[in-house]
C-alpha cells in the first residue's frame, strides 16, 4: 500500500515569515538558554546571601532544566491541538510572574520553585517558536526554507548558550544575582509585548482540521514521529548540541586550569568561538539556497566527529594544553551547519505535528544537556579526555543516524524538494 505525500497549502491570510517575525522567534528561542547561563557566575554570592551549599544553589539550576524540558512537551503538543498564540502567550505570561517571584526570592525554597516556573513558561517560547515556523514555511521546498530561517535564527538567538556566561560574569558584581535575574524578568517582559504585537496565529482553525484530518488518514498521530527521516535529523540535532554542551561545560577549566587562561582572556577565546558560530550559520544560511540542507548537516557533523577525534587524540597524547583551542574551535564553529538544518529537515519531516515534533526536539536537547555536563569533569581539572570521549560519542551518534538517514534518501546536490 503506498501513501501520497501531500504538502498542506499556506493559507493566503497567514502572516509570512518576514525578517521581525523572524527576530521575535529568535527572541523566544534565547530567553531561556540566557535564563540558564547569565546568573551561573553569580552562584556563590547567592549561596551566601541564603547560607545554602553549593548543592543546594545548583538545584535552582536544576529545577529550571525540569521545568524546560516539561514545558515543552506540555506545550508543543498543545499547539497543534489549540493552536500556536493561545498556548504561546499562556506560556510567557507564567514566565514573567515567575520571574518576578524569582527576582523577590526570600529563601533558596522559593527560587527553586520560581526557576521551575520560569522554565516550565519559557519553555513555550522555545518549542512553538520552532513550529511557527514550520507553519509559515509549509509547502514545497519546505526543508530548504525551514532550513535557512533556523540558520539566521541562530546568528540572534543560538549563540545564547556560548555568550551567556560571558555577561553573566560582566554583571556578577556591579548589580548581583538579583539584579541578573533582573534582566531575566526584563527579556521575559519584552519577549510577551513581542508576542502579543508582533505575532498572529500560524496554525488557524481550519489547517488543524486538515492536518488532523491528514494525520487521521495516515494511522496514529505518534507514528509521524518513527519516520526514518525525522528520527535520524533528531538524533543529529539532539547529539550535535550535546557536543557543544559538553565544550560549553568543560571550558572553564580546559582554557582557565589547563591553558592559563586568566577570565578575561577565557572571555575573549569564548567570545571568538561564538562569533565563529554566528559566521558559519549566516554562511549556511545562504548555500541552503543552492545546496541540499541535509549534505551541509552531514558535512557539519563530519566536521564535528573529525575536530573530536583529533582533541581526543591531543588529549591522551598530552599535547601541549594550547592545541586542544584548535578542534574546540571546529566543534563550535560547525554547529552552524548542524542546528538549524536539523531542526528544519526534521519539522518539516513531520509538518502534521510540528509542535509536537519541536518537543521532541527540545527534550533531547536539554535531557542530552543535562546528562553530558557532569561526564565531562570525572576526570579532574587536569585533564580533557573525559571531554573527548564525551564529544566523540555524541559525535558518533549523530554521524550514524546521518549515515542511515543518507542510506534511504540520498543527498542532493540542489535544495529542491
Amino acid at each position: 500500500m503506498t501513501t501520497m505525500r501531500t504538502h498542506t497549502p499556506v493559507p493566503a491570510d497567514r502572516n509570512r515569515l518576514t525578517g521581525v517575525i523572524l527576530l521575535v522567534l529568535a527572541l523566544l528561542s534565547a530567553v531561556a538558554p540566557l535564563a540558564i547561563d547569565l546568573y551561573l557566575p553569580a552562584f556563590p554570592d547567592l549561596a551566601d546571601e541564603f547560607a545554602v551549599s553549593a548543592t543546594q544553589v545548583q538545584l535552582t539550576l536544576t529545577a529550571f532544566l525540569a521545568g524546560l524540558t516539561l514545558g515543552q512537551l506540555v506545550f508543543g503538543p498543545l499547539s497543534d491541538r489549540y493552536g500556536r498564540r493561545g498556548p504561546l502567550i499562556i506560556g510567557a505570561t507564567l514566565c514573567v510572574a515567575a520571574s518576578v517571584l524569582a527576582v523577590f526570592a526570600p529563601g533558596s525554597a522559593v527560587l527553586v520553585a520560581a526557576r521551575f516556573l520560569q522554565g516550565l513558561g519559557g519553555a513555550a517560547g522555545m518549542v512553538i517558536g520552532r513550529a511557527i515556523i514550520s507553519d509559515l514555511t509549509a509547502g514545497d521546498g519546505a526543508g530548504r526554507a525551514a532550513a535557512r530561517a533556523f540558520s539566521l535564527m541562530m546568528i540572534v538567538g543560538g549563540v545564547a548558550p556560548v555568550v551567556g556566561p560571558v555577561v553573566g560574569g560582566a554583571l556578577a558584581e556591579p548589580i548581583g544575582w538579583r539584579g541578573i535575574l533582573g534582566v531575566v524578568l526584563s527579556l521575559a517582559v519584552i519577549m510577551l509585548v513581542c508576542i502579543l504585537v508582533v505575532l498572529r496565529e500560524s496554525n488557524p482553525p481550519q489547517r488543524r482540521a486538515e492536518l488532523s484530518a491528514q494525520r487521521a488518514a495516515q494511522g496514529a498521530w505518534y507514528k509521524s514521529f518513527s519516520s526514518r527521516q525525522f528520527v535520524c535529523y533528531t538524533m543529529a540535532f539532539g547529539f550535535g548540541f550535546a557536543s557543544m554542551m559538553a565544550y560549553i561545560s568543560a571550558s572553564p577549566f580546559v582554557y582557565q586550569d589547563m591553558m592559563g587562561l586568566n577570565a578575561a582572556q577565557y572571555g575573549l577565546a569564548f567570545g571568538f568561538n561564538a562569533l565563529a558560530l554566528m559566521g558559519v550559520s549566516a554562511v549556511s544560511a545562504r548555500l541552503v539556497r543552492r545546496i541540499d540542507a541535509a549534505r551541509l548537516l552531514a558535512l557539519g557533523v563530519g566536521i564535528v566527529l573529525v575536530a573530536s577525534v583529533v582533541l581526543l587524540l591531543l588529549a591522551v597524547c598530552g599535547a601541549p594544553a594550547l592545541t586542544l583551542a584548535v578542534p574546540l574551535f571546529f566543534v563550535v564553529s560547525a554547529q552552524g551547519l548542524i542546528l538549524g538544518n536539523a531542526t528544519g529537515l526534521a519539522l518539516t519531516s513531520v509538518p502534521q505535528a510540528a509542535g509536537g515534533a519541536s518537543a521532541i526536539l527540545g527534550a533531547l536537547q536539554f535531557g542530552l544537556a543535562a546528562l553530558v555536563s557532569p561526564l565531562v569533569s570525572m576526570g579532574g581539572e587536569g585533564t580533557a579526555v573525559p571531554l573527548g570521549i564525551v564529544m566523540v560519542c555524541c559525535a558518533t551518534v549523530a554521524t550514524t543516524a546521518m549515515v542511515v538517514c543518507v542510506s534511504r534518501f540520498p543527498l542532493r546536490a540542489s535544495a529542491d524538494s
